[in-house]
């Protein structure tokens, strides 16, 4: 019979949990409804919890507070998607 092993439970790092990360969430998020008129996906346009990216990720050189243009939101699907695209190309997958 074979073993269940359960992932880890996902941590985020502490720098996104700081206050200057979540004053820079806003005022991007304020910016995009500006230009926008509203928040949503930039890959499939689903609206909801979205989550604010770098372009260039942090560990690859990325500024850790990029101007926003620089910055997307995604859904949690695509966000998954494009980082675990980012970390395969890291390790040369």
């Amino acid at each position: 019979m074979r073993a269940r092993v359960r992932a880890m439970p996902k941590v985020a790092e502490s720098f996104y949990q700081s206050a200057e990360w979540r004053a820079y969430r806003k005022r991007h998020r304020d910016w995009t409804r500006a230009r926008k008129g509203g928040v949503w996906c930039c890959t499939c346009g689903a609206g909801g919890r979205l989550i604010l990216d770098h372009r260039v990720e942090r560990r690859d050189g990325g500024a850790d507070f990029p101007p926003f243009e620089e910055a997307d939101w995604y859904c949690t699907g695509c966000h998954n998607r494009k980082t675990s695209k980012a970390k395969a190309q890291r390790v040369g997958g």
